[in-house]
């Protein structure tokens, strides 16, 4: 048995404009969104440096801006608070405790050295400035 059909075939070419319409407006979407959306964290240039150390152990990274504005735990600290912090992490740490410091190349030597002893008088045991290590080509001479 046969059943009729009451269905037209379209023979017709697709309209493009709805297509070209979304596209557009995506094309739009991330775009704003690019631009608008910004990537949360400090700017912190390292200096550059060869030789990079190791760490063992357990450490506590302390952040130092251009401004000589100091971070801890991703919060602003001050110099007595931040000595309040490094003696509860020396002393619920066994072995010891490393405190890197990821300072601003422009930051002066100064704020570095204060900052070094603060640490020493709140128990930690080795103070070590991150660096940024340069790349392999720039390590090797230039040939003629």
């Amino acid at each position: 048995m046969k059943f009729p059909r009451h269905v037209k075939r379209i023979c017709q070419p697709m309209d493009m404009a709805p297509f070209a319409g979304v596209f557009f407006i995506l094309a739009i979407f991330l775009a704003l969104n690019t631009m608008l959306v910004s990537t949360p964290g400090l700017r912190v240039q390292l200096p550059e440096s060869a030789d990079v150390a190791g760490i063992t152990g357990p450490t506590a990274v302390v952040v130092v801006d251009a401004e000589g504005n100091l971070y801890f735990d991703k919060q602003t600290i001050t110099e007595p608070a931040l000595k309040e912090r490094l003696k509860h992490e020396v002393s619920s740490v066994r072995g010891g405790l490393t405190l890197v410091v990821r300072a601003d190349k422009s930051v002066r030597y100064q704020t570095l050295a204060r900052l070094g002893l603060l640490a020493r008088e709140a128990g930690v045991r080795e103070t070590l400035l991150a660096t940024k290590p340069t790349l392999a080509r720039e390590l090797e001479p230039a040939r003629p």
